[in-house]
């Protein structure tokens, strides 16, 4: 059901994500910084994707609803009032507190405007360093903020953090092959559909062939040797936020397990990390970082 407050279907997918956006245990403060910083990556992604219903809440004050690259267009016109005025979107106006407190630049969140532009214009990629290119506007810039609105941004801490943010994002790409393809989008690289002998015509199939499966394997593993390079970052960090950073951490190996469970056949529906396994690997990554990190 609608409501006339416009963030609330926005806000509410976050229970949908691999990993808890701002889970109980963190400081107040920092919950509400890092709801709306989701709330304006949400939302930037809802439009490049055209999940915004036309004139609906989500839209408001936005000025425009012809299409996507308008409403992007639209919306980065609000960003720059983040920073130098009074926003007009009701999830604008509640990220510009956390920008100021936090000395938060324009760069990551053009970035997202970015990446969902190019959505709009680019539906294949030739290679896995194109693709990669893609993640450092789509996916990098939100590890970046969070450690800008935690205050452990160090140019160790910041690669780290890339390689886990990429590693995520490869992730939920595979999860998403098949809802991809109905917007004409293909996130495997064209390079790799090859030398895996896949056409664009078994990604379209109901379930997944000898062929993709082994493909979606070599991709998987690609992104589990990202999360595994970027989990020092957790034990560069103390208290709370080495369980924060943890939890992203085991959601994409988590989501990683469930495509293993599902024998990589990602067509028949995006597999879904499971608790269990969430809380097992956030175990694991927390015993990885004590031994590296120390307590």
């Amino acid at each position: 059901m609608r409501t006339d407050d416009p963030s609330r279907t926005t806000l509410g997918k976050a229970a949908d994500e691999n990993f808890p956006v701002a889970p109980f245990f963190l400081p107040r403060a920092w919950r509400d910084d890092l709801m709306a910083v989701y709330g304006y990556a949400r939302l930037v992604d809802d439009i490049g994707d055209g999940d915004l219903a036309p004139g609906g809440a989500d839209a408001f004050g936005l000025g425009s609803d012809a299409g996507p690259l308008p409403l992007l267009d639209a919306l980065e016109e609000d960003l720059d009032r983040v920073f130098d005025g009074t926003p007009r979107h009701p999830l604008l106006r509640a990220l510009q507190p956390t920008v100021r407190r936090h000395g938060l630049t324009r760069g990551p969140f053009l970035g997202l405007i970015q990446a969902n532009r190019q959505d709009q214009l680019v539906s294949r990629y030739e290679t896995y360093d194109e693709l990669l290119a893609y993640c450092e506007l789509s996916a990098n810039p939100v590890g970046r903020i969070v450690l800008g609105i935690t205050g452990t941004a160090t140019p160790e801490r910041i690669r780290r953090s890339d390689e886990i943010c990429t590693a995520l994002q490869i992730v939920e790409h595979l999860q998403d092959v098949a809802e991809d393809l109905r917007r004409d989008r293909i996130y495997l690289p064209a390079e790799d559909l090859k030398r895996f002998h896949v056409t664009e015509d078994e990604l379209a199939r109901p379930t997944a062939g000898a062929a993709v499966r082994s493909l979606v394997a070599f991709q998987a593993e690609r992104a589990r040797a990202l999360l595994h390079a970027g989990t020092p970052l957790v034990g560069s960090v103390r208290g709370r936020l080495r369980l924060l950073l943890a939890g992203f951490t085991a959601g994409g190996l988590a989501a990683l397990d469930a495509i293993a469970a599902a024998g990589f056949d990602v067509l028949a529906g995006p597999p879904k990390p499971t608790k269990p396994s969430l809380t097992r690997q956030a175990g694991a990554v927390l015993l990885h970082a004590r031994k590296e990190g120390g307590s």
